[in-house]
């Protein structure tokens, strides 16, 4: 079997795959029915609802203990890195995102007396998530892993 092969029949990286393809398409979906535009950006770009990085890593440790079983090392790893990747989510970066908000308002009263601000000048605030971003990210990686790895 060639290594794309096995790749597209490895369980484990398909359900991370499409925890992360399906939340972003989620994540496009949910944001143009809450601004009334379609942001392209959104279907590649970190932050909002649900999240792409919890839905990843909890798919990738879902499929894997399914797979290992929950006594494995493997099973170990993958809960452990998601972990840290949830934490950050909404730990540093999340407060990276909400200090760029201020500070981009800021610019906007100092250097441009109130005028907006060019996409190119800001600094991007969608980068952390809320804990219920990461919940519903989770939870959707959780049920992918499991449909993908069901026998």
């Amino acid at each position: 079997m060639s290594f794309l092969q096995e790749l597209v029949h490895n369980r484990i990286f398909v359900s991370a795959v499409l925890g992360w393809f399906i939340a972003q398409v989620l994540k496009t979906i949910i944001h143009m029915f809450l601004t009334k535009q379609f942001v392209a950006e959104r279907m590649i770009g970190s932050g909002g609802m649900p999240s792409s990085h919890s839905a990843t890593v909890c798919a990738l440790a879902t499929a894997t203990g399914m797979e290992y079983g929950g006594g494995s090392f493997e099973f170990a790893i993958a809960v452990i890195l998601a972990i840290i990747v949830m934490h950050d989510a909404m730990g540093v970066r999340r407060e990276t995102g909400i200090q760029a908000k201020v500070i981009n308002e800021m610019l906007e009263v100092f250097t441009n007396m109130g005028k907006k601000m060019s996409p190119e000048e800001k600094l991007k605030e969608f980068v952390g998530h809320t804990p219920l971003q990461v919940l519903a990210g989770a939870i959707l990686g959780i049920l992918i892993a499991v449909m993908v790895c069901m026998p």
